[in-house]
């Protein structure tokens, strides 16, 4: 039997409704009635850190979209990292990360190294104050599944020229999404050529994908 979901706390933001609901010991995000995460497994997160920090040291990290905490937590736990800065949009996911998220993802927002800015992405990395090493994006679904319009423009040509411009010379961009996105892997290929992909199996449906390029 399905354990019943229970809302622990329903919010307005300038995107619409959030909610944090908990179903058995798993926690969900609900964001304008869609389903957007939960910590039911996290693979497919911590894979998106791994493949990005892949040939370290990567000393430098940036990841757009907190989520329930999982990438940054997989981050941190490699050592040659001396800052994670995590830019997120919704300052309700940050606060819950702090809280009843906190047990789940080992605290990681509050190592020392970490550095969360609620922010849009998209605005804020046109001004990022430095260059990084790694950047992970995980923001809404992936590029052709987004429950925010606004969110599209994260993944235009226009978009990832300006974060590949954010990384060093060595740096690398990882990418994840619940869904194919052929189109979207031709602007990627346009802007840095060759594109890996990676699988990440799901308990139910077709796993989800991470693609990495080099600056």
């Amino acid at each position: 039997m399905t354990d019943e979901a229970v809302v622990l706390e329903r919010v307005q933001s300038p995107r619409g409704e959030l909610a944090l609901r908990r179903r058995g010991d798993t926690y969900e995000i609900i964001s304008n009635g869609v389903f957007l995460m939960d910590t039911s497994d996290g693979r497919s997160e911590r894979l998106l850190a791994q493949v990005a920090l892949a040939n370290p040291p990567r000393r430098t990290v940036l990841i757009a979209g907190l989520g329930v905490g999982f990438t940054l937590a997989e981050v941190l736990r490699y050592a040659d990292v001396e800052t994670v800065t995590v830019v997120e949009i919704e300052e309700d996911i940050a606060r819950w990360n702090g809280g009843p998220l906190a047990a789940i993802n080992g605290r990681a927002v509050e190592d020392p190294r970490a550095t969360v800015v609620v922010a849009d992405f998209a605005e804020w990395i046109e001004s990022a104050p430095q260059r990084f090493d790694a950047i992970c994006l995980d923001v809404d679904n992936g590029p052709d599944w987004t429950v925010t319009d606004d969110n599209r423009r994260l993944y235009t040509t226009e978009h990832l020229e300006t974060i590949r411009a954010r990384l060093t010379d060595d740096g690398r961009l990882a990418i994840w999404s619940a869904a194919p996105a052929p189109e979207f892997v031709q602007r990627l290929e346009s802007v840095f050529g060759e594109v890996q992909t990676y699988e990440s199996p799901t308990v139910t449906g077709p796993p989800d994908l991470i693609w990495v390029v080099h600056a």
